[in-house]
């Protein structure tokens, strides 16, 4: 299987809420970063207790997937009921078909203003 389709399945089974399916997509000595919030998850049944207890509403939107041998990278917007919408950049690293190890970066749509200064040299998104 390609190192692309295996972050695809990650999402995918995610979506679906098929913890079992997650868990054949990771290895399972993972470890995953979240540098943003200072993490690091250490072993897939962490993971997966992680993201299973998250509060539900949410779903999942993948907006690209890219990659270059066993390093795969995903963009996916996370929108909640009630916390707001979410992106989320992570770098993967797949081997033996499976994610041996990642680093996500979620961050909540404009929770980061535009400093003022900037104003007369951007746009809107």
């Amino acid at each position: 299987m390609e190192t692309a389709e295996v972050v695809r399945r990650l999402w995918a089974r995610m979506q679906a809420r098929d913890w079992d399916g997650v868990g054949e997509v990771l290895a399972p000595d993972l470890v995953v970063e979240w540098p943003v919030s200072g993490e690091r998850i250490v072993g897939r049944e962490n993971y997966l207790r992680i993201n299973a207890e998250y509060p539900e509403g949410w779903s999942i939107r993948v907006l690209r997937v890219v990659a270059e041998g066993n390093e795969v990278v995903s963009e996916v917007e996370v929108p909640h009921e009630t916390m707001g919408v979410h992106r989320v950049a992570s770098f993967w690293t797949v081997r033996d078909g499976r994610i041996a190890a990642g680093r996500e970066y979620w961050s909540e749509l404009g929770s980061d203003p535009a400093p003022e200064w900037r104003a007369g040299l951007v746009e809107t998104m």
